[in-house]
């Protein structure tokens, strides 16, 4: 019999362990979609800064377009011009060689006809004016249509850019993208490796203790460990957890290198019951006292400000939404959870 009983108690044993094998796969994949679903959010930011300055390329091609179609119905306007000029000219030329034509026929020792000639002549000299001021003018319009010409040029070759920086934004905001999302992978995997790392340290530190507990991604102190009700100063009977919480800290930051932004965030929660006194007027302030009370402690301890995040939360973010005394223990709490910063 006593055999039988050892033997129950050695096979029982293999239970939590497998509990908490379990428990931490899961910590790792509820923090690994987690950190995906923030690593979207930011790269869905960063795409849509980036569409945003794809549409006012987009925008500036579309001016340039319409400015290109207007500028080239002027030149249709002033071709149509130079056209009507020079069929003027040729009708002006015209009419110079029939009157030169006519005043070759009057004969010159006819006096009758001084005055008609004498017409004609004045009718020939306003037909040649005519005639220069046509030619002016149709120079005058060539110039004016080959600085349109340029100026077509010139748009277009702004439209032809403007498209070449359009197509190589798009290749650079798919590279982008592809090279955060390698990025923040690699970050995710890194953090995660370092996360199990130091929870696995904690959990051979804290061992056997049934006050302390894993909880989600968050190592969860209950508040009586470390506080008397309703004050913030740590008690001497919590200090050892927190020096040893402190060790493992200062190990992690010699491990982690330093390019992953990374912080312990220390979060104090109380129970619903209302508090209210000179220190503390209400919960809140009594949370977030809490908080800072440990990560001063744990500053003092060597550990570096930049890695400590104090935050409190009150009443508002229970772990049992029930009204019994076990309740409202379980919801007293100071939680540890290892991120990014």
């Amino acid at each position: 019999m006593a055999f039988a009983r050892a033997r129950r108690r050695q096979e029982a044993n293999y239970w939590p362990g497998f509990v908490d094998a379990l428990s931490s796969l899961l910590l790792v994949i509820i923090f690994m979609l987690s950190l995906f679903m923030l690593t979207q959010f930011f790269l869905g930011q960063e795409i849509q800064g980036r569409d945003t300055a794809l549409a006012q390329l987009n925008s500036q091609i579309a001016e340039l377009t319409e400015m290109l179609q207007l500028e080239r119905a002027n030149a249709d306007d002033l071709n149509s011009q130079i056209a009507a000029l020079t069929a003027t000219l040729a009708t002006a030329q015209s009419e110079n060689q029939t009157l030169q034509g006519q005043l070759a026929g009057i004969g010159t020792g006819l006096d009758d006809r001084d005055a008609t000639i004498a017409g004609l002549e004045t009718e020939l000299a306003a037909a040649e004016e005519l005639s220069e001021e046509a030619n002016a003018q149709v120079a005058l319009l060539n110039q004016q249509l080959a600085a349109l010409r340029a100026q077509l040029g010139a748009l277009e070759a702004a439209l032809e850019a403007s498209e070449a920086r359009d197509a190589e934004s798009r290749t650079q905001i798919a590279d982008l993208g592809r090279r955060l999302n390698l990025a923040l992978a690699q970050r995710v995997q890194d953090l995660s490796r370092y996360r199990s790392d130091f929870f696995g340290r904690l959990r051979e530190i804290l061992e056997g203790r049934a006050d302390v507990r894993v909880v989600g991604d968050r190592f969860v102190f209950q508040s009586e460990v470390l506080f008397d009700p309703g004050q913030a100063d740590i008690q001497p009977d919590g200090l050892p957890e927190l020096d040893a919480l402190a060790d493992a800290i200062l190990q992690l930051e010699e491990e982690i290198p330093p390019d992953i932004n990374w912080v312990l965030r220390i979060d104090g929660h109380t129970d619903v019951r209302p508090i209210s006194n000179a220190r503390f007027p209400s919960n809140w302030e009594l949370s977030a006292a809490r908080a800072i009370s440990v990560a001063q402690y744990l500053v003092s301890r060597g550990v570096a400000p930049a890695r400590l995040v104090a935050a409190g939360f009150g009443e508002f973010a229970p772990l049992d939404p029930g009204d019994s005394e076990e309740a409202y223990r379980r919801n007293r709490r100071i939680e540890f959870k290892l991120t990014e910063g």
